[in-house]
């Protein structure tokens, strides 16, 4: 009884440490788009809206935006969502579209000029700007 007891409080354990289960982000583009690693976060936060000539379209992934914002914008979803907020009030643009899962950001990163986002595992046929 008290080994189970133990097996089920360090899976609890592993479950409350967001680290315990973060895995790879990969940044993707367009193959349009020309950018540096130190430039996502501009994207993402609304500061850079254009690469040269290219008008850029950033993209949300529901299911890796946790360790995106943990990993690559060094914030929280709270903290992401008062950034857009402030922007949304002051400069009056959107936040970046949400997208279902790698599969819906991986075609919409190919099919849209501009495009940028983030998955999970490196897609073979998409311009990856940084792995995270």
């Amino acid at each position: 009884m008290q080994s189970k007891l133990r097996s089920i409080l360090i899976f609890c354990a592993c479950l409350s440490s967001g680290a315990a289960w973060a895995g790879d982000v990969f940044v993707i583009a367009h193959s349009a788009v020309t950018l540096s690693a130190d430039e996502v976060r501009d994207v993402f936060v609304g500061d850079k809206q254009l690469a040269g000539s290219v008008k850029l379209a950033p993209m949300d992934n529901s299911a890796a935006q946790a360790d995106f914002l943990a990993k690559v914008m060094k914030v929280d979803a709270a903290k992401y969502s008062s950034i857009w907020a402030k922007k949304g009030f002051r400069e009056g643009i959107n936040p970046p579209p949400v997208r279902g899962g790698d599969s819906e950001v991986i075609s919409a990163v190919k099919n849209t000029p501009g495009a940028i986002g983030y998955v999970t595992k490196a897609p073979a046929d998409v311009k990856v700007i940084q792995k995270y």
